[in-house]
């Protein structure tokens, strides 16, 4: 879908804020915006590369060919530079107003990252490390929520040596981005690359595996590499181990199956692949917060 023409006149998003708070260092420059009252078609561009974070409240987005879509706290964008963001703002008000943040990396830090990973972390397949120039969107994960937080912290403190600490962080913070958007692309399209991607091959392996036992050795004997190569080379592209990733692909089958309350734990968690309930309730919990029983209770019937 491509924006009309109407959506890029009249209104500036600095119209419609009350409150933008600015902090420009070497690299990077951080911008909080606090919208106080309901908005639509509100226009915001910048001339680097943006990680777009929502904190408070709720956005919509029109972005070029992309259908609009509801921008929720916990989420982030990626955007390349010259992008326009056309937003809307359905539920700002003084009482409840919408926050989010917009972290401008300069080009010259980007390339810099990026030409480190090709160096020093290349890719299975020979391809190069790139910063994607689609609007990638996606759900923080918990380091990349700390990466977030602490770069506010950063920005604000007055410390002589933050742009050392900040630009530290931004290098973790696009290493790890790049890692995520990796991962979901090979999750997403495993069947089409496996043929000529070693990482692709395993991975689709795993996802039709899920209720046996996998082990780093087996794994590495289907990608053709030595166990140690295949480990690295696991978590350099795609950001975790081997195992972190089959124990969530496991959380993420076992809450499609939690979802019928008839179904018995013990067969859930058999099921996905786990030996024992006291190992898959410890890593259910700590990734959604909740046992799997009480997450199971949210969908039994009255």
């Amino acid at each position: 879908m491509r924006l009309p023409e109407r959506f890029f006149k009249e209104r500036k998003l600095e119209h419609l804020v009350e409150n933008q708070t600015s902090y420009t260092l070497n690299n990077a420059s951080m911008h909080v915006f606090e919208t106080h009252l309901q908005a639509e078609k509100v226009l915001l561009q910048f001339d680097q590369p943006v990680l777009a974070s929502m904190l408070i409240g709720k956005k919509v987005m029109h972005l070029r060919d992309k259908e609009a879509f509801n921008f929720l706290p916990g989420e982030s964008l990626i955007l390349p530079s010259n992008e326009v963001m056309c937003i809307d703002f359905p539920e700002a008000d003084v009482e409840n107003p919408t926050r989010c943040l917009a972290m401008a990396i300069s080009d010259e830090k980007i390339n810099k990252v990026i030409n480190l990973m090709n160096e020093q972390m290349p890719k299975v397949d020979g391809s190069e490390w790139a910063l994607m120039d689609y609007n990638y969107h996606f759900t923080n994960d918990a380091s990349i929520y700390g990466i977030i937080q602490r770069l506010l912290y950063l920005f604000t403190e007055n410390h002589p040596s933050k742009d050392f600490f900040v630009d530290n962080m931004v290098q973790e913070l696009i290493i790890r981005i790049l890692q995520g958007s990796t991962r979901e692309s090979y999750a997403k399209n495993a069947a089409k690359m496996s043929s000529s991607n070693r990482l692709a091959y395993v991975m689709e392996f795993i996802a039709s595996h899920l209720n046996e036992q996998l082990s780093i050795s087996d794994l590495s004997r289907k990608a053709c590499m030595s166990e140690s190569h295949f480990y690295k080379t696991f978590k350099d592209e795609l950001g975790v181990t081997p195992i972190d990733f089959i124990n969530n692909e496991r959380i993420k089958m076992a809450i499609q199956l939690l979802q019928d309350p008839d179904k018995k734990i013990k067969e859930i968690y058999l099921e996905c692949g786990f030996e024992n309930r006291s190992y898959f309730n410890r890593l259910f919990k700590r990734k959604i917060h909740v046992s799997p029983g009480q997450y199971q209770s949210k969908f039994k019937k009255d």
